[in-house]
């Protein structure tokens, strides 16, 4: 995006994306005013890291009067868009925007988006694994091979690294649902992986939720390519809208005339619309779960729709173990492997985590609620799992929904915090049973995020004597 001076920008939140945002667009000539209801205590580490830009800061409140001679307005992406703030800036008519979506304007290279309710980072990490591969095979062409920039909602915020990105380059973005929400603009390929129910907290309503996601397609043109999954409904759904190529993925061959990734037998399988070819045994998957089967022929299925070479997905997928606290593997103790699986913030990853075991399951549930049915997830529960731990704010509402023990579940019990649930499991585990920590709740009632929670759940797992 040019601004024209005098421009004024009101970023709200100073988290990394609205730091790296307003960093940005001082350089590029932008007066920047950065507000968030923290106190200037609170966010000592953000004022040090800007102290040399001449930002105003408005801290420890949102006062409408923040909009006065503003030409747009950013919220970051964990600002709600019902802030009274915002709500006044719309009512006004000032545009809003964000980091993605003024990146998207300045990059000068193609984009790959994916969004998705799970799955996200490890297919994302996935893209990026086979895009490097793919730059390294071309590399004897080329002194100077291509980039492959990995960002968005994972990593840094990439606008810090625009300047560096050449037009060659290929950029692979990670886009929530809350970055979606107020954006313009599509990357050139756009992928919906799954859509379930989640952060209806943040959107209230499934709609308002699976419309923020479709944004990552609304505004793709003729030339450009979307990435849907044929097996679930609400990516599916989007299938008759697509402006531009439409490559799918899924267990069953694609329909003539669409290409797309599938399973044949024991190999993943890409069909071009009139053949098909094998691409790997699925036997090099290190991932655990039907879930990350369906995320690898996702990043396969995005792979082709950039024009990623099948050696090169093979050579990303080979060795790949997966990104932390997604069904990480921790350590063996007490005869049991314990895995942190500390990004199942919602019941439906809870139960694609469950999924990916067939061993006897002690189950950590917990954290804080999203407005999220867990009536699926109970169900399963009684039919997969033998212990039941929870903790956190949501341990009631867990607890009403699973009711008493019966089918495989043996006990129920719970504990104030993490900590406590993870000693619960080490006096309860036996030789054979897999602990898993997949909370299906958020992290905030007691964890900065549910990385800061995976981090210190590895922590005390190793500390078991």
């Amino acid at each position: 995006m040019t601004l024209d001076l005098p421009s004024r920008v009101l970023i709200i939140g100073a988290a990394r994306q609205g730091t790296a945002l307003a960093r940005y667009l001082v350089e590029h000539g932008a007066r920047v005013i950065l507000n968030d209801a923290r106190t200037a205590g609170q966010l000592h580490s953000a004022r040090e890291a800007l102290a040399d830009l001449p930002i105003e800061w408005a801290l420890g409140g949102h006062p409408l009067s923040l909009l006065e001679g503003v030409d747009l307005v950013c919220p970051s992406g964990g600002v709600p868009l019902d802030l009274p703030l915002i709500a006044e800036a719309r009512r006004r008519g000032i545009p809003l925007s964000n980091d993605s979506q003024i990146f998207l304007e300045a990059v000068p290279c193609k984009v790959i988006g994916i969004t998705g309710s799970a799955g996200k980072t490890t297919t994302t990490t996935l893209v990026g694994r086979m895009a490097d591969e793919a730059g390294r095979m071309r590399s004897g062409e080329n002194r100077h091979p291509p980039s492959v920039w990995v960002g968005g909602n994972i990593g840094n915020p990439l606008i810090t690294e625009v300047e560096r990105i050449s037009p060659q380059d290929l950029v692979v973005l990670e886009l929530s649902s809350f970055q979606l929400e107020v954006m313009t603009r599509s990357p050139q390929v756009a992928a919906v992986l799954n859509i379930t129910p989640n952060h209806l907290d943040r959107h209230g309503t499934m709609a308002a939720y699976t419309a923020a996601k479709r944004r990552i397609l609304d505004f793709q043109g003729m030339e450009d390519a979307a990435v849907l999954n044929r097996d679930d409904p609400g990516s599916w759904a989007f299938a008759d809208s697509v402006a531009g190529r439409l490559v799918s993925f899924g267990l069953a061959r694609p329909p003539r005339g669409q290409a797309g990734t599938f399973r044949r037998g024991a190999q993943a399988a890409l069909w071009d619309g009139q053949s098909d070819r094998d691409l790997f045994p699925l036997e090099i998957i290190r991932l655990r779960g039907e879930h990350n089967l369906y995320n690898v022929l996702a990043a396969c299925a995005i792979a082709h729709a950039a024009g990623i070479s099948p050696e090169a997905m093979r050579a990303g997928v080979d060795g790949f173990s997966g990104v932390a606290h997604r069904l990480e593997f921790v350590r063996s103790w007490g005869g049991a492997d314990w895995y942190n699986d500390s990004i199942a913030t919602a019941p439906e990853r809870t139960i694609a985590a469950i999924r990916a075991f067939d061993e006897p399951l002690v189950l950590l549930l917990g954290g804080r609620d999203k407005n999220l049915p867990w009536n699926d997830l109970a169900a399963l529960v009684h039919q997969r799992v033998k212990h039941v731990i929870l903790f956190g704010e949501a341990a009631d509402l867990i607890a009403e929904a699973i009711g008493a023990p019966g089918g495989t579940l043996r006990s129920m019990s719970r504990r104030e915090t993490l900590e406590q649930a993870v000693q619960a499991a080490a006096e309860a585990v036996e030789p054979g049973d897999v602990v898993l920590l997949s909370p299906g709740g958020t992290s905030f009632d007691a964890f900065r995020d549910f990385a800061a929670r995976g981090e210190q759940y590895r922590k005390w797992v190793n500390r078991l004597p």
